[in-house]
């Protein structure tokens, strides 16, 4: 960081609730941590997004899940998750199967293809996270996860 930039961030007001200044910060150390994620999903052509999308299918088993289920299990919610399992798709790494009993219901699944990409990518992705944060220490990390949890808690 250069001098000028360093004079420009003391320069500015200070926060005017603690509250404000917290949400700032976990939203610049979210957009860090997901930067890290993003690089090195990029090698394998996949979005943080879509990288959520095929875990929560591998989770979900050979029965699959209903596109408004997995809209409902990602983190962070994408309006367009037809779209986006489109591109998986068309990739072979998720397969699109219409309901016989309903036909509004159409089940997506992760193809052998996908659970092969994302058990390349299990190593990667928790050597990466251990890089980011296992300066913080078990303890910290601990009070971290049941911080986090109490704010997510508390939303109206």
């Amino acid at each position: 960081m250069t001098g000028r930039i360093r004079r420009e961030i003391k320069q500015q007001k200070p926060f005017r609730r603690i509250e404000h200044e917290a949400f700032v910060n976990l939203q610049r150390t979210a957009d860090a941590l997901m930067q890290g994620v993003a690089a090195t999903l990029k090698p394998a052509g996949l979005s943080p997004t879509q990288y959520n999308v095929l875990r929560i299918l591998r989770g979900a088993g050979p029965d699959g899940l209903a596109c408004r289920e997995i809209g409902e299990r990602m983190i962070t919610k994408d309006p367009d998750v037809t779209r986006l399992l489109d591109r998986l798709e068309e990739r072979g790494l998720v397969t699109r199967t219409r309901d016989r009993a309903d036909r509004r219901v159409i089940t997506t699944r992760i193809t052998k293809k996908g659970v092969a990409l994302l058990n390349e990518l299990d190593e990667p992705v928790a050597q990466l996270h251990a890089e980011q944060l296992r300066h913080l220490g078990d303890q910290r990390l601990r009070s971290l996860i049941t911080l986090l949890e109490t704010a997510r808690a508390k939303r109206r």
